[in-house]
């Protein structure tokens, strides 16, 4: 009697087959990248505690209580539930500031970063898809804008024009337009010279089509992944701001400001810069890595 072959086991590290979608491969690849999901979770309980922050926040970011002036963290002697993280030197909890002062910069963060990608992808699909002297000029203007330092230029204009949100959007925004802008062009010059660019072309379609429907989704991974490195760029540039007091102007909380006022309490309450320094890292780290992960679904060669 001939005995039945042992069926093998199936395991997780089994590639699909070569007809599974682009989809279901991207999803497994970054289902793969343990520190991808753990970045995406991060940053996806950072944004939800942003939005519910007037449900979650145990008290009130600007309310003051001077009998409780630098409480200490709950798990410290002569600390208390009441204030988890501590109080700072006007009693004002520390972590319900933390809760609220993530609004400003998450909301900096995507938005400036979604302006600065809306700016860059039009100005790189115009210079890539225009005649050579336009893309040749806006190149070299993206050249001159880059050669001057952002962060001086956001210090200069503010010192100008005074601090204010709408500034703040402003400037942020068209802060990182120049180095999308050269992606973009780049992979523009790759693909309009391909086969459904030329069809489109011949067919008559025009160039504002062309550029939407047939160029842009071809383009738009990389600039993706660009877009999230930009989000944690700016939330660094706008806690810098804050820090040295040319960003988000008290009573409003925000990071920056918050590791400026523990400075002078490292010793006594060194709760006060610790905790903001360490949402700070945390969400960064988190966009990076989530960014990280992201290029390696968009862009297997980087994964060799």
């Amino acid at each position: 009697m001939i005995e039945a072959l042992p069926r093998p086991a199936v395991t997780a590290d089994v590639p699909l087959p070569a007809s599974a979608s682009p989809r279901r491969r991207a999803l497994r690849t970054f289902a793969a990248n343990i520190p991808g999901v753990v970045a995406l979770a991060l940053v996806g309980l950072m944004v939800l505690a942003s939005l519910l922050a007037p449900l979650i926040a145990p008290g009130d970011p600007l309310a003051q209580s001077l009998s409780d002036r630098l409480a200490p963290p709950a798990w410290l002697p002569k600390g208390s539930v009441r204030h988890l993280l501590g109080t700072d030197q006007l009693g004002r909890d520390v972590l319900s500031r933390i809760i609220w002062g993530s609004r400003p910069s998450l909301l900096l963060g995507f938005f400036c970063s979604s302006l600065s990608l809306l700016i860059g992808v039009a100005l790189g699909l115009i210079a890539g898809l225009s005649p050579r002297r336009w893309g040749v000029f806006i190149m070299r203007v993206a050249d001159a804008w880059q050669a001057f330092p952002a962060l001086v230029l956001v210090i200069a204009v503010i010192a100008i024009l005074g601090t204010s949100f709408q500034v703040l959007i402003a400037l942020l925004s068209i802060s990182g337009w120049a180095g999308i802008a050269k992606i973009a062009r780049s992979q523009v010059l790759s693909v309009k010279n391909r086969e459904y660019v030329q069809a489109a072309q011949l067919l008559g379609a025009r160039p504002l089509r062309i550029a939407i429907r047939h160029v842009l989704p071809n383009i738009i991974s990389p600039l993706f992944v660009l877009y999230t490195f930009s989000v944690a760029a700016i939330i660094l540039v706008e806690a810098g701001l804050s820090f040295l007091g040319l960003g988000i102007q008290p009573p409003t909380p925000a990071w920056g400001s918050m590791l400026a006022d523990g400075q002078n309490f490292l010793e006594s309450a060194w709760w006060l810069g610790t905790f903001p320094g360490l949402a700070i890292l945390l969400t960064v780290l988190s966009v990076n890595v989530l960014g990280d992960a992201l290029r390696d679904v968009l862009d297997p060669q980087a994964r060799g």
